[in-house]
């Protein structure tokens, strides 16, 4: 059925609630209830002091909430649930992000990594007081001279038989452990990942639970702390800086569920290959990932929450001949800023959605798919770097779309802004993850998944890269059904046929991944060609693969959202918005269509003409879709929408004056004004 079969009606918030809460919804709707009061909520004017002092009091109080056993074992109180986990985390994100960050911080990266690579012997000592906040920890893994390459991590930790401990070392000063959340302050120990040596060979990368602070919250010997100092955000987050001299680490506090040292010095492992066994490793925390991209999304929903019900409020211009100004909501070109971004939100909430539903059963299965772990370990990075880069921008726009009031830190804006710039480059570097994506749709995840060395070889063949792009994710009969029923003519077919658009975006996939493989296969084939220049000279179309891949497998997500929706008319308004999300996607990279005959000039233009008539239909509907978000009032914390009294008397008074200067009777609607308009000024 294309959209134009479909009819909007009125449409009850709660209905729209009801599909985004999904799989976890009891999670949400706990968050609502147990969260939603003010104090999670951000503080404006604090000092650094005061926001740590504050965010670490938060802390406590939500370990008390019990929300922070979700993803931990059955036998320390937890659910064994980690879509759950990710569920609350992204929740959290609605209220003070230095929280959600602190947050995940201690339970999600610490615990976890505590859970996942150790032992029942690190889970006895240690699990419930981390799950209780009776000790705080860090997560560190990023030095200053190597972040995104993990795998050449430059600190050691050497073992000796004969004390039977670790010799844990910084070497120079830019292996110094940076940007650690919960270093500066509060930790009292670290997972700290450094270079493994036993028998003077060299292992790769492992973890240790290694105590930083004593009781008084002094260094202990041998460690150095260090401040990262002021950020653009995040203020409540302590990052610090952690380097280490020759520190004694005893024997039992490897966390070794991967890779074991015997007390003679012997090593072990059930993966032999070194960097599987890496990858291994880094996938089973893949948690975290998932959490910052989810978390993205919620700042963004918040945003456009405050600047549309803003854009509802104010009044900007007269229409020729008219008294009254219109709200800025009845623009086109404000339209044309919210209500696309709006498309988007929900897009990825449905991707997210799904991402979290694949990754609880994937890391819940009894035997681990290794074909599966990576294809999730791939939608993670994709999806994250798309879910944090929708938030810069949006967050600007917003701000943007707020004019001036937009710029106060009362109306929360300039902290959204600022706490989540960082997401783009934390938990990976965006770029570096679109590559991971790329890499992996073009090598049909090898064993050498994430090696450079593996780019010029004869792997990249045809038939693993149609494999890859024809593997559907939500609804995959439905998707197949709709693309398949599209006539052979696209002129002949509605821009608003939904297997038309489904078919579009995998078409752009297959005919980039198709033309990067075969560049590299090309540059490969000279043997004077290094391999770095190889994949150095395509990285461009490179990046380009993983971001129409991203794209594909989100519009599918919401596909299959609009597709279980079981109320008529929230069905029919989530069906316009997902038109409006691929024909913007479509419009914005009209050029690529153009260039390779997807569109036709004529049919180009009228993209943007459908795209205008949606925005039109969905006008109407702007304030019910972000009310679908069902943000708690505590957490909005935006004076500029919070004030609705006063600004409504204001308005009645304009209304008045304009009824007085045309006749009591004279009609003052703006030019195509909406029930919804004639609702928001309770004078007409």
């Amino acid at each position: 059925m294309t959209s134009t079969q479909q009819h909007l009606t009125p449409v009850d918030p709660a209905r729209l609630t009801e599909v985004l809460d999904g799989r976890w919804a009891h999670v949400r709707r706990d968050a609502r209830d147990q969260l939603g009061e003010q104090k999670y909520a951000p503080v404006y004017g604090e000092t650094g002091a005061e926001a740590r002092e504050r965010i670490t009091g938060l802390l406590k109080d939500l370990a008390a909430t019990g929300r922070t056993r979700l993803g931990f074992p059955k036998a320390y109180g937890g659910e064994d649930d980690a879509g759950a986990s990710v569920t609350s985390i992204e929740m959290l994100a609605f209220g003070d992000l230095s929280l959600m960050v602190k947050a995940g911080v201690q339970w999600g990266l610490f615990g976890g990594a505590v859970q996942l690579l150790g032992t029942e012997r690190h889970h006895e000592a240690y699990l419930q007081k981390i799950i209780d906040a009776d000790l705080l920890g860090c997560f560190a893994m990023t030095e200053t001279g190597h972040g995104s390459d993990v795998q050449q991590l430059r600190t050691t930790c050497t073992y000796d038989p004969a004390t039977q401990t670790f010799d844990l070392h910084t070497p120079h000063e830019s292996a110094r452990k940076d940007y650690i959340g919960n270093a500066a302050k509060d930790g009292r120990m670290a997972v700290v990942f450094a270079q493994l040596v036993t028998q003077g060979q060299r292992h790769g990368v492992h973890a240790w639970l290694v105590p930083i602070r004593d009781e008084a919250g002094n260094p202990l010997p041998g460690v150095t702390i260090g401040d990262d100092g002021p950020k653009a955000g995040l203020n409540g987050v302590d990052n610090g800086r952690l380097s280490f001299d020759h520190v004694t680490v005893p024997h039992d506090m490897l966390l070794d569920r991967y890779g074991q040292v015997a007390e003679d010095g012997a090593y072990t492992s059930s993966i032999e290959n070194e960097t599987r066994r890496f990858f291994t490793m880094l996938g089973t925390l893949v948690r975290g990932r998932v959490s910052v991209g989810g978390s993205a999304g919620s700042a963004t929903k918040l945003a456009l929450q405050i600047a549309t019900r803003y854009g509802d409020q104010r009044r900007q211009f007269a229409a020729p001949g008219e008294d009254r100004e219109i709200v800025i909501n009845d623009y086109l070109v404000h339209q044309r800023k919210l209500l696309p971004a709006l498309a988007k939100s929900y897009a990825l909430h449905f991707a997210q959605e799904e991402l979290t539903s694949t990754m609880h059963d994937v890391q819940g299965a009894d035997d681990v798919d290794e074909a599966a772990q990576r294809e999730l370990e791939s939608r993670a990075a994709g999806l994250k770097a798309a879910n944090t880069w929708h938030a810069t921008q949006t967050i600007q726009m917003a701000r943007e779309a707020c004019g001036g009031a937009g710029y106060l830190a009362e109306n929360r804006l300039p902290a959204l802004k600022a706490d989540t710039d960082v997401f783009t480059t934390f938990e990976g570097d965006n770029t570096v993850l679109l590559q991971l994506v790329a890499k992996g749709l073009l090598t049909g995840y090898q064993d050498s998944f994430g090696s450079l060395d593996s780019w010029g070889k004869a792997q990249f063949v045809a038939d693993l890269v149609k494999e890859t792009v024809l593997e559907r994710t939500a609804a995959r009969g439905l998707i197949a059904r709709l693309v398949d029923a599209v006539p052979g003519r696209d002129e002949e077919v509605s821009l608003l046929d939904r297997g038309w658009q489904l078919r579009m975006f995998e078409d752009r996939e297959k005919h980039t991944l198709e033309g990067a493989a075969n560049r590299l296969r090309k540059g490969a084939s000279n043997k004077d060609n290094k391999l770095f220049d190889v994949f150095n000279d395509v990285q461009d179309h490179v990046l380009r693969t993983a971001t129409t891949h991203i794209d594909r497998v989100v519009l599918e997500a919401f596909v299959a959202a609009v597709d279980r929706t079981a109320d008529p008319a929230a069905k029919a308004l989530l069906a316009k918005l997902c038109d409006l999300y691929a024909l913007t996607t479509i419009e914005a990279d009209r050029g690529w269509f153009l260039e390779h005959g997807r569109l036709t000039p004529a049919r180009s233009k009228a993209v943007t003409s459908a795209v205008n008539g949606l925005l039109k239909e969905l006008r109407p509907y702007m304030s019910t879709l972000v009310d679908g978000f069902a943000i708690p009032d505590a957490w909005v914390q935006a004076r500029i929408v919070s004030e609705e009294g006063p600004r409504q008397e204001v308005m009645a008074a304009e209304d008045a004056r304009v009824r007085a200067a045309h006749g009591e009777g004279s009609a003052v609607d703006t030019p195509d004004a909406t029930a919804v308009d004639l609702e928001m000024a309770p004078a007409q």
